[in-house]
């Protein structure tokens, strides 16, 4: 990866965040706040919507360090699996929180139970993204594994010469 690449992914990552967190904080200050001063009530889609939040800051934050890896030249290494794990994780809570949603959403659209099966198709969609990066992961098992490989076929062609 380039650096103009890398930067753009970073400042964009870095905006993402903070945009969730401004959202995370304004919707707790909300909740926090005396309801006969017109605060809102923390309902289960607020609950949804802080949660779902979460899992998208975690993924985040897994994805600026799997950069910070590339940039570094580390990431075919064994710590870069815990990296994507997590984001894994989250990728799968992300879809978790979707079907949540889906549910609460699911008794106001009795008349047109079309907006739930799509809303359901999308939850799918988010686990089929997890699933995805578990190939990724494998690829990158395999890519660590011919790493070591070459490391160990270098450093016995080292001896010879």
């Amino acid at each position: 990866m380039g650096k103009l690449t890398l930067r753009a992914l970073r400042a964009v990552l870095a905006m993402v965040v903070a945009g969730t967190v401004f959202v995370q904080v304004s919707m707790v200050w909300a909740l926090a706040t005396d309801p006969e001063d017109g605060s809102l009530p923390l309902t289960p889609l607020r609950l949804i919507t802080i949660l779902g939040m979460a899992s998208v800051q975690v993924a985040l934050v897994s994805v600026w360090r799997l950069v910070t890896m590339v940039r570094r030249g580390t990431v075919f290494s064994h710590a870069a699996f815990r990296y994507v794990d997590v984001l894994i994780g989250a990728i799968v809570a992300a879809a978790l929180v979707w079907f949540a949603v889906t549910a609460v959403n699911a008794p106001g659209q009795r008349e047109d139970p079309g907006v739930t099966v799509i809303m359901g198709g999308i939850g799918v969609a988010i686990l089929g993204v997890a699933l995805i990066v578990l190939v990724l992961r494998m690829l990158l098992a395999q890519a660590v594994a011919r790493d070591v490989e070459a490391a160990r076929m270098q450093a016995e062609l080292d001896e010879v010469i």
